[in-house]
C-alpha cells in the first residue's frame, strides 16, 4: 500500500530536536499509517497540508515513517534509564480495529529495544544491556468460549465477540497494578487458532522500563475501563478514518477463511458499532496518531 505521512512539531518537550522536522513521503508499508502527534500540554505535534509553493520537507519527501517510529520511541528512551528496578512506563495505545495498533506497538518496542544500547554504553561499556521495553496486548483478556457459552443469549455473545463485555477489564486491572506494584507479571495471550486466551504466555519482568499496552478499550470511561486508563503514564490514540479502518478489517477477515457476505455482516453489526464507540474516546488520549490514506 502507497502512503503519505505528515508530521510536524510546535513543542518539543519531549522530543529531540532531530525529530523537530516536517514529512510527507510516500513509502510502501504492508500497514500504512501515516501519522501526526498531539500531545496535550506538553507536546504538540500537528498536521500540516502542504501548498503549490511550498519549499517545507513536508513536501518535499525528506522524511520517511522509520523517522516516525524512531521519534516515538526516543520519546520513551529516557523512562528506559530509571534506577528504580520496579519502575514502569506504561503506555497505553488505543484505537478502532483496523487501526494498526499491534504493528505501530510492535515498531516502537523494537526501536526502543534497539536505541537503548547505545544510551546504556556511557553507563558501561562491557555489558550488554537487556531488552528495555515490551508489548503487552489486550486480547489475552478476552473471555473464554465457555465464559460466553454460559451468558443468558451465547448466540448474541459469540457473535458480539470483540464489543467490551466480551472482555474482563478487571484481569486487565489486576494484571496492570501487579505489574506497577512488584514490577513483574505473567499476562495471558490470545489463540487465534483455538478462539481463547493462554494463561501466562507473556511474561513482562522487571528489566522492562516501557511496557506498551495496546488495545481497543484502553481509553474507556466506564465501569472497570475507567480504571484501567487510569494506569497509563500515557495515553496513545491511533485515529483512522472508520471506513479505511472496516476495509482493513474486511480484507482481514477475508484473509482467514470467512466469506465475503459473513465478513461484511459482521463488520455492520460487530465491528463498525465496536470501532464507533472507541473513537469516542478518542478525547482521553494524550497523543494522537492519525493513519491517513491517500
Amino acid at each position: 500500500m502507497e502512503v503519505s505521512s505528515s508530521l510536524a512539531t510546535t513543542s518539543t518537550t519531549y522530543l529531540r530536536s532531530s525529530t523537530e522536522a516536517l514529512l510527507f513521503r510516500r513509502i510502501k508499508l504492508h500497514l500504512g499509517l501515516p501519522i501526526s502527534l498531539n500531545r496535550r500540554n506538553s507536546l504538540s505535534l500537528l498536521t500540516r497540508p502542504c501548498g503549490r509553493a511550498s519549499q517545507s520537507k513536508l513536501c518535499k519527501g525528506l522524511i520517511s515513517m522509520d523517522e516516525i517510529y524512531d521519534a516515538l520511541a526516543e520519546r520513551l528512551l529516557p523512562a528506559a534509564a530509571a534506577s528504580n528496578p520496579n519502575f514502569k512506563h506504561i503506555v497505553g495505545l488505543a484505537g478502532p480495529p483496523g487501526a494498526g495498533k499491534s504493528t505501530v506497538a510492535s515498531e516502537i518496542m523494537h526501536r526502543v529495544n534497539r536505541l537503548w544500547p547505545q544510551e546504556a554504553s556511557s553507563l558501561d561499556s562491557q555489558v550488554k544491556p537487556p531488552d528495555v521495553a515490551a508489548v503487552l496486548p489486550m486480547d489475552g483478556f478476552h473471555l473464554y468460549r465457555s465464559q460466553l457459552d454460559a451468558m443468558e443469549n451465547p448466540e448474541e455473545a459469540h457473535a458480539r465477540r470483540g464489543a467490551p463485555w466480551t472482555f474482563s477489564p478487571t484481569l486487565l486491572l489486576r494484571c496492570l497494578e501487579k505489574l506497577r506494584n512488584e514490577g513483574s507479571v505473567y499476562a495471558p495471550s490470545f489463540d487465534h487458532g483455538v478462539g481463547d486466551p493462554v494463561e501466562d504466555d507473556i511474561f513482562v519482568s522487571s528489566q522492562h522500563k516501557v511496557v506498551i499496552v495496546e488495545g481497543n478499550y484502553l481509553l474507556l470511561e466506564d465501569g472497570a475501563w475507567k480504571d484501567v486508563s487510569s494506569m497509563f503514564d500515557e495515553k496513545w490514540f491511533i485515529d483512522v478514518d472508520i471506513d479505511t479502518a472496516m476495509q482493513r478489517v474486511l480484507k482481514r477477515h477475508i484473509s482467514t477463511g470467512k466469506p465475503p457476505d459473513v465478513a461484511k455482516w459482521r463488520i455492520e453489526y460487530n465491528d463498525q458499532p465496536n470501532a464507533e464507540l472507541i473513537i469516542e474516546s478518542k478525547k482521553n488520549a494524550d497523543l494522537v496518531i492519525r493513519s491517513i490514506n491517500f
